[in-house]
């Protein structure tokens, strides 16, 4: 004759199952890095309004960069920070008032990230502006002054971000205020070791140098 567990001892039992058997999460990780970078080079194939030439200089010269080892640590460093984006906004308030060069300008112009930017633009001279995001849309590092600090309510990040699956985000070609010349911006996730998306670089790119 089969005896029925007592409810009390099933609850006991399933409870015991979960801490054994812990039930899989969702760890937002996009894929492997190599995943990624094709599944960008996809996206690249089918973006419309995108001359050929614009597409193989994404997927040949940029997309590599998505796992630039400079920008990944850079980004993980600033992100590992902590910063609330209360926080992240009150700089960008002083970003956008001042009057006069503020140390951060200093910082991130001249910083590890921007220097790698810099070497970048020196080697494509359709490189413009160009400047990489954490995981909250601020800046790390650039290698001209942008108008704003904080870009996490603008598509450049949003879009390319994409909530940490990461995707390439593509302009039209319009006048850079803060530079004051026509360009093309191209955003493409960070992507660290792990798959993770951390960050966003944008390139502005000058279409007709390519």
């Amino acid at each position: 004759m089969t005896r029925c567990m007592p409810q009390s001892l099933l609850l006991v039992v399933a409870v015991a199952a979960l801490i054994v058997c812990p039930i899989a999460t969702d760890h937002s990780v996009a894929g492997t890095p190599d995943e990624i970078t094709a599944r960008l080079s996809t996206e690249v194939d089918a973006l419309d309004g995108a001359s050929a030439s614009l597409k193989t200089f994404i997927k040949e010269t940029l997309i590599p960069h998505c796992t630039n080892p400079v920008f990944v640590s850079s980004v993980a460093a600033q992100n590992a920070k902590g910063v609330s984006l209360q926080g992240i906004q009150e700089v960008d308030t002083q970003w956008i008032e001042a009057e006069d060069e503020l140390a951060i300008h200093k910082e991130l112009m001249s910083n590890a990230c921007a220097q790698e930017i810099g070497k970048i633009a020196k080697e494509h001279s359709a490189v413009g502006e160009t400047f990489v995001m954490d995981n909250q849309g601020a800046n790390v590092g650039q290698n001209e002054l942008t108008s704003d600090y904080w870009q996490g309510d603008e598509p450049k990040w949003q879009d390319s971000f994409k909530d940490g699956q990461g995707a390439v985000a593509l302009s039209k070609p319009k006048l850079d205020k803060s530079t004051g010349e026509v360009d093309q911006k191209v955003s493409l996730p960070i992507i660290d070791d792990n798959g993770n998306v951390i960050g966003v670089v944008c390139f502005g790119l000058n279409p007709n140098d390519l």
